[in-house]
């Protein structure tokens, strides 16, 4: 089999669905918005700080990868500024060969000037649309769904799912919850995932990260999320060996084909994997769960999809068939209408795939 290289895997067709806005800024961009605002960084030198933001995150623990944040979303408070940084999002990830994003942002976490939760939102749309025309003009098209997320530590989530749905013709195609699990479980903010399900919106719970199975088991049977936001943790409940057995609630989860949007560099961070090699996505993988792959927080973690999907390859000797099966579990589970998801995989995904696997 030839070797896949990095080169080749920006050049195809990827879908990510796990991907936060806050967490993928360019560093000169944050050095621009940091003067503008008067906040104080680290280092205004763009690569130093570029490097600053991988090695505070990269420490083991999620409390600690969540502390890089203030910085980000201290220069994300303007109309200007989430216009800026939402139209880079979606003109980088097309130059990484992503035709179908789903990113993510807290829009209460944006209302240090005054701005509205409204505002906040039409600004991070606006964006994305901009940059969307900018790559497609680039010969990178692309298309960008906006995740709106609660902070599970808040008590906003009500607000948040009708601040969505408010806005779901418009650009936001889900609502999430997000936040240190721990002590803060989704089960708090169960009337605003009933009214989301009354409304017929999608949802996707942050589970099964730095907590394990009864996190993931409340965002399900509780609350009733369509994909699980990492749920790395699923593998708790199957026990390994050479026919690998399947507990009650890892079985429904794949019976289900609930989505699991796995994020193998930010796993690492963050303790929820000892390394790449050792993530269970392999297992998951070959136990034929609704794995995906995604980069979770790209400046942080000092990555992209077409890195996550090379790392993969060398830790797993994954080939383009594999690569292929992850894209398109993404694509199928992405928030946007069934004819939509079908004619990217159809039209874009596996004619791409089909000349390399040929």
């Amino acid at each position: 089999m030839v070797a896949i290289s990095y080169e080749d895997i920006v050049k195809v067709p990827k879908a990510l669905l796990h991907d936060h806005l806050d967490g993928g800024l360019r560093p000169a961009t944050i050095v621009d918005l940091a003067a503008e605002v008067g906040h104080e960084l680290p280092t205004t030198d763009p690569d130093s700080l570029g490097r600053w933001f991988v090695e505070a995150a990269d420490s083991g623990s999620l409390e600690r990868y969540l502390e890089t944040f203030a910085h980000t979303v201290a220069v994300m408070q303007t109309p200007s500024s989430l216009r800026r940084v939402a139209r880079e999002c979606a003109q980088d990830l097309a130059a990484d060969g992503v035709v179908y994003a789903e990113v993510r942002f807290a829009p209460e976490q944006h209302l240090e000037r005054d701005l509205t939760l409204d505002e906040v939102v039409e600004a991070v749309v606006a964006g994305f649309t901009e940059g969307a025309a900018l790559a497609a003009a680039a010969g990178t098209p692309i298309r960008v769904g906006t995740l709106l997320t609660a902070m599970r530590h808040a008590a906003r989530s009500q607000e948040i799912a009708e601040l969505a749905v408010r806005h779901r013709d418009a650009g936001v195609v889900g609502f999430d919850i997000a936040g240190a699990e721990a002590g803060f479980p989704p089960t708090r903010h169960l009337d605003a995932f009933e009214y989301l399900q009354r409304e017929n919106f999608h949802f996707t719970i942050h589970a099964g990260e730095a907590f394990g199975l009864p996190s993931i088991w409340q965002a399900i049977q509780w609350c009733g999320a369509d994909r699980l936001g990492h749920g790395v943790r699923i593998v708790d409940d199957i026990t390994p060996g050479e026919s690998p057995t399947l507990g009650r609630l890892a079985a429904y989860v794949r019976d289900k084909r609930i989505p699991l949007e796995l994020c193998p560099s930010s796993n690492v961070q963050t303790g929820a994997a000892a390394s790449i090699a050792e993530h269970p996505i392999g297992l998951l993988r070959d136990l034929r769960f609704r794995a995906t792959v995604n980069t979770d927080n790209r400046l942080m973690s000092g990555t992209s999809m077409s890195r996550e999907m090379a790392l993969l390859v060398d830790a797993f000797g994954y080939g383009w068939k594999e690569l292929q099966w992850f894209t398109i579990n993404a694509m199928k589970s992405a928030f946007i209408p069934f004819d939509e998801r079908l004619a990217i995989i159809d039209e874009v995904i596996k004619p791409a795939y089909a000349k390399l696997l040929g």
